[in-house]
């Protein structure tokens, strides 16, 4: 079956998850985004390479960091940018998602950034651009249901790359809720396809989904035998709004038990790096003495956010370093 984000060249024609995706796509990429990061401290802020190019920014999910980055990234890249507020906008009046496509489509948007509740709502929209003939139209997911968040899981690699070089002797954890995570599932994929030999999950039985084994992953309900020795920790937050039923007794449980603390981060290398794709529950996933420390690299993952979203974008739009 031939991979719905590529094209016949195989060149990217979408960005809908990290999963499949070449290595060769995903390094292109991340190298794209080098020649990016800092564009901000230069004279000249922006690059003319998707100058007349329109990018409507459609979020049917609230989300401020990752709307906001792809508003900067595609300024930066000289696009006009449309942002619909959704929840006042047609949808709202019943109109399907696909009559909402169309109408922006004769409006002439050349890529939209879809955020959605729903898994599988990016891949109904590449795949409805190629039932009516509107393929140099394309497609960026922001996030949809549990199922991936590419961009995240992008700038994540970005992020390892920049401070650990190589992929290929690493061993990464990542800690918290991952049942209802995308961007557990997009790290997991992307960190497999790119050579990390050991990729390690902890987290409570309830919020690991069955079956990770098959992805390669080593499973761990104890967070101090999952950290021991790891180069890098990805924590994730508590989906709350994506739970029902009780899957966790408190928050302040959860902390005592997979809570990232100092003791917990001394277990792991020394130069280990703390990741967090965020926001942040402090005292509920992570300790302010660690989300503040000098192995947090917090902050520069949002740094680095906007320079591959602008690499995601100016490939996508036939440009690229």
């Amino acid at each position: 079956m031939l991979n719905p984000q590529l094209n016949k060249d195989g060149q990217l024609q979408h960005l809908l998850t990290t999963e499949g995706l070449p290595k060769a796509i995903l390094t292109h990429i991340l190298d794209t985004a080098s020649s990016f990061v800092g564009i901000s401290d230069r004279d000249v802020k922006k690059v003319p390479l998707l100058r007349g190019k329109s990018v409507f920014n459609l979020f049917f999910e609230n989300s401020t960091r990752t709307r906001t980055t792809f508003e900067i990234a595609s300024k930066r890249l000289s696009a006009d940018v449309i942002n619909l507020n959704i929840s006042a906008s047609s949808a709202s009046k019943g109109e399907s998602l696909l009559d909402t496509i169309d109408n922006l489509c004769a409006m002439h948007a050349d890529m939209f950034v879809v955020r959605h509740s729903q898994s599988g709502a990016p891949y109904l929209i590449a795949k409805h651009l190629a039932e009516i003939g509107q393929d140099h139209v394309h497609i960026v997911n922001a996030g949809d249901g549990r199922h991936a968040h590419p961009t995240q899981g992008l700038l994540d690699m970005y992020t390892i790359r920049h401070y650990k070089k190589d992929f290929t002797n690493l061993t990464v954890a990542i800690v918290g809720d991952i049942l209802h995570s995308r961007v557990a599932r997009s790290d997991i994929h992307a960190l497999s396809t790119l050579g990390v030999p050991e990729i390690r999950v902890i987290g409570p039985y309830t919020l690991l989904p069955a079956g990770m084994e098959q992805m390669g992953v080593r499973v761990f309900s104890d967070i101090n035998a999952g950290l021991k020795d790891v180069d890098v920790i990805i924590m994730l937050r508590l989906q709350n709004e994506r739970m029902t039923g009780a899957l966790l007794p408190t928050a302040q449980e959860f902390f005592k038990s997979y809570g990232l603390t100092a003791e917990r981060l001394a277990l792991a290398k020394p130069d280990a790096i703390v990741m967090h794709p965020g926001p942040m529950n402090r005292g509920v996933e992570i300790d302010s003495a660690v989300a503040d420390g000098p192995q947090a690299v917090i902050l520069p993952q949002v740094t680095f956010g906007i320079a591959v979203r602008m690499a995601v974008m100016s490939i996508l739009g036939g440009h690229s370093a």
